[in-house]
């Protein structure tokens, strides 16, 4: 069967836009052929920087025909009673381009109406794709567009050629003023001339031949086996970096990879300044030996030379003139202590509402303080509120020395370096450096306790105050990352274990905040609950949580993140035992039944029949037991327990009536419910499960 292949030629595309773009165009045009009655194959995409091309195999060469039905008026409108046709039916007959002998009727539930059925004759193919290829490449959605020339079309780049095959023949269009045709052209550099196009299959071989790689994933591994290569010949290893070595395979159509070095002496700047100059800034490898970086770099070029000098020594001189201008940062901001740098942040703006950063560094510090008090003496590792204290006040100092400025990827990471330059013990150095992880996701927390305080204090002040002030997360938009910081704040709880309630947390962020909130408390809460629960219920999800589980674990009192995800472990053991619907149903139960106001205590004294004599004896039993469990936090056992009350419950209800007219038993039937539920519920909340109904 035919196939569609066509190529837009451009200047150099940004590497971000390529793979989104021809998704895009792939994606849309299998959704337009299916649509308009074209039978194809899966469509195939491949490009460079200067070319977006895409190839569709086993098309139809037309539609297939295709029988319309259109309902018309009523019978009753379109027939007069004595059974000629009226203007409606006539007008019908004529809209629908069919004699009005050929109107047939077809009964509806609104009656029977008049029905016209047209045979549509399918397009030939060429004529379809003529009209919708233009339309398609003015659609992309690429981030920031351009116009040239005069000024009608709008693309990322200047679009130099076309070419465009329907089974191997030349399709007839124009997108932007330029002609479709079957002519492609090479490398712009080392082979820059036409070559003709027949056939998908003639493209790739003819692009191959003109110094092309056109299919990405091959381009990628070829990059990935000169890296490997070319660091293995001086005793050292890349670290796989997909963001970085997908970002080089779309600046390239030709990769040749070279190795460079620079000055030993370099080695002593952070090993993070030299890697983000060379990845971030240069779009370089570096080369490692274990943990250490070695005196390279490797750098893929767009271009084949004899041997390549020219090339390396332009990166290499690049990059020593980058690392000169490191190191005289990294030397000038050591002339002063990392304490010199806090005053300046008076005169640095967080957020408008919210005051500066050195406001922002004295909430964290009171935020630290509390979280400090708030840990239990043993519950884990020492806190050391010295040290704690002191990394709070430094934690956002190096956001005004010079390095930072030139190189914001290193806030914090300065910091930590400058701290330990200053005299700072390691503790508060390493708090420092490590106080905005886990800063992605993937990323660690932090490796130490005083450094996890600093960072809740640092996240759940941007939480409470943008929130407090109205920047709330909505849809997408989240400019002050404060999901990737509720995230963040959980990950830290259940790595270290630190067992507070998160209304508790959040009322402290809510008092340090004070007068610049521009909510009320309650609405604060209410939103800062919602983010964390939210994160939350996400986490979980991916962990392979069942939502009702998670809604189930999540309406008991959140203390720690740690429990939320024991419990729900537990849970879903025990959801799994073939027993467990009747078990869910006989507690749903139990909770639905309580209503209005219930006493606290059972009276024995008014338990009249056996059943709930019974129920209460084994509840008496129970309680000690799973309340032991649920103090260490033996979520399995104490579920466990909780189901052998489960026969009792079966038996009150089936032979009690706990609605009876007597307050005075109702009361106690109802306190003894309630006492139940308040037992179980500290679990988890049974009526959210999802029973199956049998």
């Amino acid at each position: 069967m035919p196939e569609l292949f066509f190529e837009i030629g451009t200047e150099e595309i940004p590497a971000g836009y390529i793979e989104p773009a021809l998704k895009h165009l792939s994606g849309q045009l299998s959704d337009y052929l299916e649509k308009h009655r074209l039978h194809a194959g899966k469509p195939v995409w491949m490009g460079t920087p200067r070319r977006l091309a895409v190839c569709v195999p086993d098309v139809a060469d037309r539609q297939e025909d295709v029988v319309e039905t259109h309902l018309g008026p009523s019978v009753n409108i379109a027939y007069d009673k004595d059974g000629n046709p009226t203007k409606a039916a006539i007008g019908f007959a004529k809209g629908k381009g069919v004699e009005l002998s050929e109107v047939t009727t077809e009964s509806t539930p609104k009656g029977d109406v008049l029905c016209a059925r047209v045979e549509k004759k399918g397009q030939p193919t060429p004529d379809i794709l003529n009209a919708y290829l233009p339309e398609l490449f003015g659609s992309i959605p690429f981030p920031k567009k351009m116009r040239w020339a005069d000024g009608k079309l709008a693309f990322a780049r200047p679009v130099h050629w076309i070419a465009a095959l329907f089974d191997g023949q030349p399709l007839q269009f124009e997108f932007g003023g330029i002609a479709a045709g079957n002519t492609s052209y090479g490398h712009r550099f080392l082979r820059p001339d036409a070559f003709p196009v027949k056939s998908f299959d003639d493209y790739r071989k003819q692009a191959e031949a003109h110094c092309l790689v056109v299919d990405p994933t091959a381009r990628l591994q070829r990059i990935r086996e000169q890296l490997n290569q070319l660091a293995s010949e001086v005793g050292g290893t890349i670290q796989e970096d997909t963001e970085l070595l997908d970002t080089v395979t779309h600046l390239v159509e030709y990769p040749v990879t070279l190795r460079g070095e620079f000055d030993a002496r370099y080695l002593e700047l952070p090993k993070e300044l030299l890697v983000i100059t060379m990845k971030h800034h240069q779009k370089y490898f570096p080369v490692w030996k274990g943990g250490d970086l070695l005196p390279y770099f490797l750098a893929v070029s767009n271009m084949k030379t004899q041997d390549g000098t020219l090339i390396r020594q332009g990166n290499q001189r690049v990059l020593r003139a980058r690392l000169d201008d490191a190191r005289f940062f990294y030397d000038e901001d050591r002339k002063r202590k990392l304490e010199e740098f806090v005053e300046e942040l008076k005169g640095v703006v967080f957020q408008k509402d919210l005051g500066t950063v050195y406001e922002r560094t004295e909430r964290i510090q009171a935020l630290v303080t509390a979280l400090t008090g708030e840990i239990q003496p043993g519950q884990i590792l020492p806190v050391d509120g010295k040290a704690t204290q002191r990394a709070a006040m430094l934690c956002k100092a190096d956001l005004v020395t010079q390095m930072v400025y030139e190189f914001p990827e290193l806030q914090g990471v300065m910091g930590g370096y400058y701290a330990l330059h200053s005299g700072e013990v390691a503790d508060v150095a390493t708090a420092v450096k490590e106080h905005y992880k886990p800063a992605f996701a993937g990323d660690s927390v932090p490796s130490t306790l005083t450094g996890a305080l600093v960072a809740i204090a640092d996240k759940l002040d941007t939480i409470v105050g943008c929130i407090g002030v109205g920047l709330i997360p909505s849809g997408s938009e989240d400019p002050y990352a404060l999901r990737r910081n509720a995230l963040g704040i959980i990950q830290i709880l259940i790595h270290y274990d630190l067992q507070t309630s998160l209304e508790w947390l959040i009322d402290q962020g809510i008092s340090i905040l004070g007068d610049k909130a521009k909510l009320e408390p309650d609405k604060i809460r209410y939103h800062c609950l919602e983010l964390f629960s939210q994160r939350l219920k996400t986490l979980l999800t991916q962990e392979g949580f069942e939502y009702d589980v998670i809604d189930a674990v999540l309406s008991t009192r959140v203390d720690s993140f740690k429990d939320i995800k024991e419990k729900a472990i537990a849970l879903s053991d025990l959801k799994k035992q073939p027993y467990f619907e009747a078990l869910a149903i006989a507690f749903r139960r139990v909770a639905s039944i309580i209503d209005g106001q219930v006493p606290d205590e059972v009276n024995p004294d008014y338990l009249k029949e056996e059943p709930e004599r019974a129920l209460n004896e084994k509840f008496v039993e129970l309680r000690p037991v799973v309340e032991s469990c649920l103090n260490i936090r033996d979520y399995s056992s104490a579920l466990a327990k909780i189901v052998e009350i489960k026969p009792a419950v079966d038996r009150f209800f089936d032979h009690v009536m706990v609605n009876v007219e007597d307050p005075k038993l109702r009361q106690n039937r109802m306190a003894l419910l309630k006492s139940i539920s308040a037992l179980f519920s500290q679990l988890a909340d049974f009526s959210k499960i999802v029973v199956k109904k049998s």
